[in-house]
């Protein structure tokens, strides 16, 4: 794109990149700490590594489209967008819209995506020095979009600050649905036996039941954090991550060089838990975290063989604890999983925006999403009325 200039601001140059290591590093790790949610995952070294190790490129669908925004020699504002051949490792859906563009022998694809590739995390997506960068920065992906002559721009999963910026430019918002365990904000993070006597009786007895099925099985649990998880360790991980894609019948979307990039860039913000019969592993369970801001996401797992259970004590009960030890303030469980409210998690609605070009489109889009967030503010409301924790404790 060519050098632009706005309205009461000093002249800056816009910049589309194709590749995100020609992006200086401790630039762009410097922009991302000063937003309002700076998560691991837009990090300079998991976006390379998303690249490197051939998981989201070109051949993948993902081709990546970085624009930057630059003035007095310095980074101001900067987006990791993607040039999308599909809608796959998204997680907010628009396979429908996809599908009426074909009915009326349009093109949907390629479309413009500023995501995090394979990850369903909320957190700031447009990184800029203040609002009226952030602006400059929505205006720079639209006009791109629309140079190029692409059907449409979307922003997944964003923060408050993206959000604002983007309804201000008059994109469309959707909203979704996630569950995520958090301790209040006048309270101390608990252990995990207090957790538990938070709950209603009936879901607490039922964590303990599955809880004891994994025992009665012989199952132990060790856990690794960042140097601890050796070569050995991330292969099995690594071979377990496609045992559960395989049994869904589809292909891992990362491949065991970004696991590899993760360990020698990224070491600090990984716990692995295995699951183990004796000295056999059986299952894991990968989570990422971000020990500044005390924030755990459950990401990824698999087992080897089918135990009864597991996958809950793996992927929420061991995680969760050992949050609680470290006093972590929030575990984010992942994309949907009604069933995550029952082992105390709650829902959190997500968001996301999306400006499409053709008018006629877009107006029927709008439709749509009007009605779909009144279901989804409908839904919202009546899982709070289910709320597992006891109805004597504060917030609930």
């Amino acid at each position: 794109m060519s050098d632009a200039a706005a309205p009461g601001a000093q002249n800056y140059h816009t910049r589309v990149h194709d590749d995100p290591r020609a992006i200086a590093r401790d630039e762009w790790n410097g922009l991302l700490a000063q937003q309002g949610e700076p998560t691991v995952f837009m990090r300079h070294q998991y976006l390379c590594a998303m690249h490197e190790s051939a998981s989201a490129v070109p051949r993948t669908g993902w081709a990546p489209r970085f624009v930057t925004l630059h003035a007095g020699g310095r980074l101001q504002a900067a987006a990791a967008l993607y040039l999308k051949g599909h809608s796959y490792g998204e997680y907010v859906f628009d396979w429908a819209w996809a599908e009426a563009y074909r009915r009326h022998g349009l093109r949907y694809y390629p479309k413009l995506l500023g995501a995090v590739p394979f990850t369903p995390v909320a957190g700031t997506r447009l990184l800029a020095m203040d609002d009226g960068w952030r602006d400059r920065l929505v205006a720079a992906m639209r006009a791109h979009a629309f140079e190029t002559g692409l059907s449409s721009a979307h922003v997944i999963f964003t923060d408050e600050a993206d959000t604002a910026a983007l309804v201000r430019a008059g994109w469309m918002l959707r909203h979704g649905v996630q569950f995520h365990w958090q301790v209040g904000p006048d309270a101390a993070p608990p252990d995990f036996a207090a957790f538990l006597a938070s709950l209603q009786r009936e879901k607490r007895k039922k964590i303990s039941q599955e809880r004891r099925k994994v025992a009665e099985q012989g199952i132990t649990f060790t856990t690794h954090e960042g140097g601890g998880i050796t070569e050995a360790l991330w292969d099995f991980f690594h071979h377990c991550y496609t045992l559960t894609y395989q049994a869904h019948n589809s292909s891992p979307y990362l491949t065991r060089a970004f696991f590899g990039a993760m360990a020698q860039t990224m070491a600090a913000n990984w716990v692995l838990f295995v699951a183990r019969r004796g000295d056999v592993p059986v299952g894991c369970s990968l989570i990422a975290v971000d020990p500044e801001r005390r924030i755990a996401y459950g990401r990824y797992w698999g087992a080897t063989e089918f135990v009864p259970c597991l996958h809950f004590e793996a992927c929420y009960y061991q995680p969760l604890a050992w949050c609680m030890s470290r006093g972590y303030l929030r575990f984010e469980g992942g994309a949907q999983g009604e069933h995550k409210m029952a082992r105390g998690l709650l829902p959190v609605r997500t968001s996301s925006a999306h400006w499409l070009r053709d008018p006629r489109f877009a107006s029927a889009v709008a439709d749509f999403l009007g009605a779909e967030g009144a279901h989804v503010e409908s839904y919202v409301d009546e899982l709070r009325d289910r709320n597992p924790f006891k109805a004597d404790l504060p917030g609930s």
